[in-house]
């Protein structure tokens, strides 16, 4: 499974002209569900997501405070783009990406778990053609892979 987390101060999904996820300061999180992810993955990667400190504390220090010390927000949009290779010509290919009707499971079973330590985390909707809107802080964005945890 895969993350590009970005710290924003704001982050907001529309489909169809319609907003359907938006936060305030917090994460904006791309995930990306690989062919052999599973749940104890999505177990593993939230559970890093929230534990990272990542937010400025009052002592001065760039990386001192995580998701809860800051009253943070998340924001969950699926991107199955996470998982192209582009080694072999100009056009990626998207073949070790989940199997979507899996996939989907997964992304659902992830921000079902992250919901446990946030009740009122925000979501794109699985599959669907998003226009995702930011205000990146930093800029701060973070590439994880539970192959590397």
């Amino acid at each position: 499974m895969r993350a590009l987390i970005q710290r924003v101060n704001q982050a907001s999904v529309t489909i169809d002209g319609e907003v359907v996820g938006a936060i305030g300061r917090g994460f904006l999180v791309f995930l990306g569900v690989g062919e052999a992810d599973g749940e104890a993955q999505a177990e593993k990667l939230w559970s890093k997501i929230f534990k990272m400190r990542i937010f400025p504390d009052d002592a001065g220090h760039a990386t001192g405070w995580a998701l809860s010390e800051v009253d943070g927000n998340v924001l969950v949009v699926s991107q199955f783009t996470l998982y192209a290779d582009c080694k072999k010509g100009n056009r990626p290919s998207f073949t070790k990406a989940g199997d979507p009707a899996e996939a989907e499971r997964l992304y659902e079973y992830f921000c079902d778990i992250a919901r446990r330590d946030l009740p009122h985390l925000q979501t794109g909707s699985f599959g669907a053609d998003m226009q995702v809107d930011l205000q990146n802080d930093g800029p701060f964005s973070i590439w994880l892979d539970t192959a590397e945890l």
